[in-house]
Parts: structure tokens; sequence; C-alpha cells
């Protein structure tokens, strides 16, 4: 079986953009104070500006369309960018359990490993159908126990 690669959801992306453009926004007000009270030219904040949008724009593209988020692989799975996911990554062999739940209305995916850890996805963060995700993360974790289909 084949490597499956989850993206952030585009919205949780834009959110992650705006909280660059927050800060480059900081960044420029800072700037610009420094350079009122040394009354030096204007060339740093704008040579600031351009580059911070620049930064913005490589790094939004980046969680968007480069970093999966959650990587599904013949061996094992992985799992960037998720604050509190418990276990990032774990050989398929090391999974006891999968179950979805819902907790706070937040539907996720539970991956109980046989050494009590745990790995908690939230499917709302991907970019992709949440059954279809379920049903593929199914196919790996049978395919890396050696499990086959009655």
């Amino acid at each position: 079986m084949q490597t499956s690669d989850y993206r952030l959801a585009t919205a949780f992306g834009a959110r992650f953009a705006g909280a660059l453009l927050v800060a480059l926004a900081l960044l420029l007000v800072l700037a610009t104070l420094v350079v009122a009270l040394l009354d030096l030219s204007l060339g740093p904040v704008v040579a600031i500006g351009v580059l911070g949008l620049v930064a913005v724009a490589v790094a939004a593209y980046a969680v968007l369309r480069r970093v999966p988020v959650v990587r599904l692989g013949t061996e094992g799975y992985r799992v960037r960018m998720v604050r509190n996911v418990g276990a990032d990554r774990a050989a398929w062999v090391e999974v006891a359990e999968a179950v979805t739940a819902t907790p706070g209305g937040t539907p996720v995916v539970v991956l109980r490993l046989r050494d009590g850890r745990s790995t908690t996805i939230p499917v709302q963060l991907l970019a992709a159908d949440r059954e279809e995700f379920v049903l593929d993360l199914r196919r790996h974790l049978q395919d890396g126990q050696g499990l086959r289909p009655l």
C-alpha cells in the first residue's frame, strides 16, 4: 500500500497565516518606532515589510500544500503540527485499537497503543473527508498489522 498524506484544512491554514501577519505587523510597528526615534530612512521598514510578506506567503504555502499533517505509511504513521496529539508517531504493530470519538463536540480518531500511549487526531484539521480518512486509516492499519479482510 502507498503512503497517504493529509494536509491542513484551508480554514486552519488561513488562521496560521493570519497569526503570522499579526506578528509581522507588530514587527513593522516596532521597526517604524526605531526608525522614527533614530531619524533613519524608511528603507529598513520597507525591506522588513516586503521580506515579511514573502516569508508569510512561503510559510502559508508550505503549511497548506507541502507539509503533511498526517502521513500514513506502510510501516506506521506520523502526525505533525497538532497540539496535544499525544504520541506523534508509531508503527502499525504498536496500535492496539483505533476508535472515533467526539470529545467536546470535535470529531477525532484515537489510536491507542499497546504501551498505554495514544494518538488523538482531530479530523477537522485535515483537508479530507472524515469518512474517507477513517477508511484509509483502517486499510493502512490492517495492512500494517498483516490482517486481511474476511
